[in-house]
């Protein structure tokens, strides 16, 4: 159930979220959802949308798809000379992951006193019979009492050549799944975990990347928003067997996570436990490397 200390903590920047030197910048984002969203998509670029924009494919994600930090992606960004409400060129945005998108959503919100937080989970509406990789916004909606997903990602570009429709701004629960129910899925056969990760990519999709979104989704709902390839802890690997200890706690935390309302209980056992809890260094599996979680830009 949704408590005034989880309301309390999800209008608070996290370690991630925190705009630092920045935070003026931030605070002068539109405080209106769709405004602001549109504010973010003009700054923003996913890598591998780049062609939606009539922009040349980049091979791998840019460097600055790398940047854990809302500090260090406004730092960027500020560095041409321009605010953060001055929408850039599609060439001239910071390139970067849905993740980019959500984070700073998220940390804009925040900045206005917004209740927000990031999901960690998969879209449905991008290939049909497929759970995509992908990050929401949940924010808090006081006037009817519920947590609703927003996708900042998805713009006036992207929206229209979806294979389903979707309001951005109110996405259905069957549209965006959050881990923990993705996992609950799984466990009832109602999905198949060979079609959750990243379609046309070997490799890159079972039942251990629904599992690594569960803990990043914890990892989220504790004020820690890892990469999408940024791997700790209890996540399994691809050939590694589902344990009957591994999957009690898969088990638990999806029960806890997929339910909004519940959701925010998983920062207790994420404070607790080892293998859930973001260490002081996690494994870029893109760079093949481990890094510091606050490395500098």
């Amino acid at each position: 159930m949704t408590t005034e200390d989880t309301l309390a903590y999800y209008t608070e920047p996290g370690p991630l979220t925190a705009a630092g030197p920045h935070e003026a910048a931030l605070r002068a984002l539109p405080a209106s959802l769709p405004e602001l969203f549109a504010a973010v998509q003009g700054l923003l670029m996913h890598d591998f949308c780049r062609e939606a924009y009539g922009l040349e494919r980049v091979p791998e994600y840019t460097d600055t798809a790398h940047l854990r930090s809302t500090e260090h992606i406004i730092g960027r960004l500020l560095a041409d000379g321009r605010s953060l409400n001055e929408r850039r060129e599609p060439r001239d945005r910071l390139g970067g992951s849905c993740r980019h998108f959500t984070l700073l959503a998220v940390a804009a919100l925040r900045a206005q006193g917004i209740l927000a937080r990031a999901r960690c989970g998969f879209g449905t509406y991008f290939e049909p019979g497929w759970h995509i990789d992908h990050w929401a916004v949940e924010r808090w909606d006081a006037a009817t009492g519920r947590w609703i997903l927003c996708d900042a990602q998805m713009d006036q570009v992207i929206t229209p050549g979806l294979p389903v429709a979707i309001d951005p701004l109110d996405l259905a629960r069957d549209h965006f799944v959050v881990a923990g129910e993705a996992w609950r899925r799984y466990r009832a056969g109602e999905i198949d975990p060979a079609r959750c990760g990243l379609s046309g990519v070997e490799g890159k999709a079972g039942w251990w990347w629904i599992a690594g979104n569960l803990v990043r989704d914890v990892a989220a709902l504790a004020n820690m928003e890892l990469l999408p390839w940024d791997v700790w802890g209890g996540m399994p690997a691809p050939d590694e067997p589902a344990s009957g200890e591994l999957l009690e706690l898969l088990d638990e935390l999806a029960a806890i996570t997929a339910d909004p309302d519940t959701a925010a209980e998983a920062r207790g056992r994420y404070g607790r436990d080892d293998r859930l809890r973001v260490p002081e260094q996690v494994f870029n599996v893109l760079r093949q490397a481990d890094e510091p979680v606050a490395a500098p830009a």
